[in-house]
């Protein structure tokens, strides 16, 4: 059962991934492009933040996370700093890959997150070799791997939740289905109602949440963390949410009937936790307008001070970090 505490947090988390994307969104279409603050684009989780926020709110500390590219949210709650998140698209001195990239391509030893992979569904194959870590060391952890509708269709996915379901594997897998694979519609990916239903092929369980209700995402998760812990191997999760902007900042998303837009944003994630929250008794109007204003304060000043860390120079610091010692 969580806590008031636990489903604050949860909120204020969600506010926090949507302000800071809405404000690469922002900058990614206002900022001077021969001198740009945002040096990549950017894959924004807008409309379905709850599910890495919900999931990775399930997670210890000492699990591991293999993330997507819309996974800003889980990078934040695993540890990553605004300020840490902020450099890294502006490729900055400092930023986790220390300016080699400039936007999600990233991953963090000191957060458990492994390297994000360009090529969708490839992590899930380093996420079972970490399981398989834990499980031959005896260590009772799990690891998250995060991956879409598109990814799903991919060869490497089917290899590794077969081999994570023979080798009964700590790792719960999250599929984000939000309807999209770039500008190509789920109808036309898969023939299947439930992506969750393929797990029945593996000989694991699997679950559907309503990906935009972030407590339903969690309470789905940490069943399925709980299970991998207690040695029942691997789970399929599958979060029906809507991708609520393009693929990428650069993409309108015009192939998107306006009426699914309309659809969804009755369903939009932050609101779904308000209501909760307000219907339980846990928070008011004032609350939600106090965590926003908060949010947006800590944001400006996050970016006044990471605009003035120094831009990465070509040395011989792009040789370190290449190869494990």
């Amino acid at each position: 059962m969580l806590t008031k505490d636990q489903k604050l947090k949860m909120h204020r988390n969600l506010v926090l991934t949507r302000s800071f994307e809405d404000w690469i969104f922002y900058i990614c279409h206002n900022q001077d492009h021969k001198n740009p603050v945002v040096v990549g684009k950017g894959y924004l989780s807008t409309g379905q933040e709850a599910i890495s926020v919900g999931a990775a709110s399930a997670m210890d500390k000492e699990d591991w996370m293999a993330p997507s590219h819309r996974d800003v949210g889980a990078h934040l709650i695993r540890g990553m700093t605004l300020k840490e998140l902020t450099l890294q698209y502006m490729g900055r001195q400092g930023s986790p890959t220390q300016g080699r990239d400039g936007n999600i391509h990233l991953g963090f030893k000191r957060y458990n997150t492994l390297g994000f992979i360009s090529h969708m569904g490839a992590l899930t194959a380093p996420a079972n070799g970490v399981a398989f870590a834990m499980k031959y060391k005896g260590i009772k952890n799990a690891v998250v791997c995060f991956f879409g509708d598109g990814a799903a269709q991919q060869g490497i996915v089917h290899e590794a939740l077969n081999y994570a379901a023979v080798q009964k594997l700590p790792v719960v897998f999250v599929i984000n289905n939000n309807r999209w694979a770039i500008s190509t519609p789920i109808k036309m990916q898969t023939l299947v109602e439930d992506l969750a239903d393929r797990a029945i092929g593996y000989g694991m369980p699997s679950s559907i949440c309503e990906g935009n209700n972030v407590f339903d995402v969690y309470e789905h998760t940490k069943k399925a963390l709980d299970h991998a812990k207690e040695g029942g191997g691997p789970t399929l999760i599958e979060c029906k949410s809507m991708r609520m902007s393009g693929h990428g900042t650069y993409d309108m998303a015009k192939y998107v009937p306006p009426e699914e837009f309309d659809q969804w944003k009755q369903k939009d994630p932050i609101k779904w936790a308000e209501r909760i929250l307000l219907e339980e008794g846990l928070a008011d109007e004032d609350y939600f307008k106090q965590v926003k204003q908060e949010i947006k304060q800590e944001l400006q000043a996050t970016v006044e001070e990471a605009v003035q860390a120094p831009q990465v120079e070509p040395g011989p610091q792009e040789l370190e970090d290449v190869f494990a010692e």
